[in-house]
């Protein structure tokens, strides 16, 4: 059995060192329009290009979303679109308009269909693989039992998601957003008006119901790291995380929770107890609680309710003023929230993506302290300086266990 290829969402260039970081063996990213995620960062055409270069000098690789639809008079944006992708080498363009998988077959990039075309059966992966698909997105809505018999009947490369957000519309071409507020799902500029809450009124009389769980709309996010053996053995060539649209410290515990999970299947060591661990540190990050989906063939009845669900949340401290590598030591300032020894710190920023570490100590003008307010500048010794870099944010990781009981 090949080993599966784990690919992460980077919607800037602090996610993609996060996932880099985290044992990402892929990345894909977007520029411009027609990458459907319009509200994420994304990147500008010269971070594009340094965000693959990052990629290869890594040994990693990076694909391109070009995966909404288009108009006719975005031609020339597209066409200049794609000159990007060829000069900075993308391993391959992720698409499902035929005009833009045209183009790419015309300029010889490797073609990997998006999961917008909604691939389901083993015909439909065939048709595509005909058309030169080195690599097809499955439908959200498949099972287990259609991965393992898609796998069986068609030879080509098959990618799955695997953990994040899900959208009401499934697979995709959700047209709420556009009804409701004129921004496109399918130009990557949704809203999410199915995340919000909703009420039911009577048009005869005048009542108004709330409902137990107002967000009818919102589904709760993949998570499918209790059941990630069983999609590894179907024999699926990528697993997918969702997200280009989230912060760095998401991208980053959810690579590496993975990645530990994938590992030790493969070492034979995927235990129920490191399954258990790794879903706890899942839950630290944004998230709407979880839901494995339609893999076990079930229809989906999880409902998110409003807001994240993470057991910690990330509090703004201050950011690093210097950095002395040689020593592994940054001076930290402390200009919103306080800073005491025991916090959990993130760090976050282009060349460290997200770089977690436990308070143990920390100085003014060498005098050992246990807690700083805002205002002060902080030296605090780390295990690695050597990404890190002056004006990455700093953050503190807060339980919202521990808050709630303080209440």
């Amino acid at each position: 059995m090949n080993k599966v290829e784990l690919l992460a969402p980077a919607g800037s260039m602090e996610s993609l060192r996060a996932a880099i970081n985290n044992g990402a063996d892929a990345c894909y990213l977007g520029f411009g329009a027609a990458n459907m995620r319009k509200n994420a960062k994304n990147f500008t055409e010269e971070k594009f290009i340094e965000a693959l270069q990052v990629l290869h000098e890594h040994g990693k690789k990076g694909y391109m979303t070009l995966n909404t639809i288009y108009y006719d008079h975005e031609k020339d944006q597209i066409q200049h679109m794609l000159d990007v992708a060829e000069k900075a080498k993308v391993d391959a363009v992720i698409c499902w308009d035929p005009s833009i998988m045209m183009e790419v077959k015309k300029r010889g990039l490797p073609l990997h269909i998006s999961t917008q075309a909604s691939i389901a059966n083993s015909s439909a992966a065939q048709f595509y693989k005909d058309l030169g698909a080195e690599c097809v997105v499955l439908a959200r809505e498949c099972t287990m039992k259609d991965l393992v018999e898609i796998r069986r009947n068609v030879d080509v490369n098959i990618e799955v998601f695997i953990h994040g957000a899900m959208c009401v519309a499934v697979s995709g071409r959700c047209f709420m957003s556009q009804f409701t507020t004129g921004h496109s799902a399918n130009r990557g500029d949704c809203q999410q008006p199915c995340r919000y809450p909703y009420e039911v009124k009577g048009t005869n009389h005048d009542v108004e119901l709330t409902l137990e769980n107002s967000n009818v709309m919102s589904p709760k996010d993949l998570c499918t790291l209790p059941l990630i053996d069983k999609i590894l053995m179907a024999g699926v060539n990528t697993l997918k995380i969702e997200g280009r649209a989230r912060g760095p410290e998401y991208v980053a515990i959810a690579t590496r929770s993975y990645r530990k999970a994938i590992d030790a299947f493969y070492d034979g060591k995927l235990t129920d107890e490191l399954k258990s661990e790794l879903m706890a540190d899942l839950k630290g990050v944004f998230n709407r609680e979880f839901s494995d989906g339609f893999y076990m063939g079930q229809p989906i009845n999880d409902w998110s309710k409003e807001g994240n669900f993470a057991t910690k949340k990330k509090e703004q401290v201050g950011k690093i003023l210097k950095v002395y590598p040689k020593i592994n030591v940054i001076e930290i300032a402390v200009q919103a929230n306080n800073l005491k020894v025991g916090d959990e710190v993130l760090v976050t920023g282009e060349r460290c993506g997200a770089y977690f570490f436990d308070l143990d100590s920390m100085q003014v003008n060498h005098e050992n302290i246990e807690f700083a307010d805002k205002g002060t500048n902080v030296g605090i010794k780390v295990k690695d300086a050597s990404d890190l870099r002056a004006n990455d944010k700093v953050y503190r990781l807060v339980s919202i266990f521990n808050e709630l009981n303080q209440l």
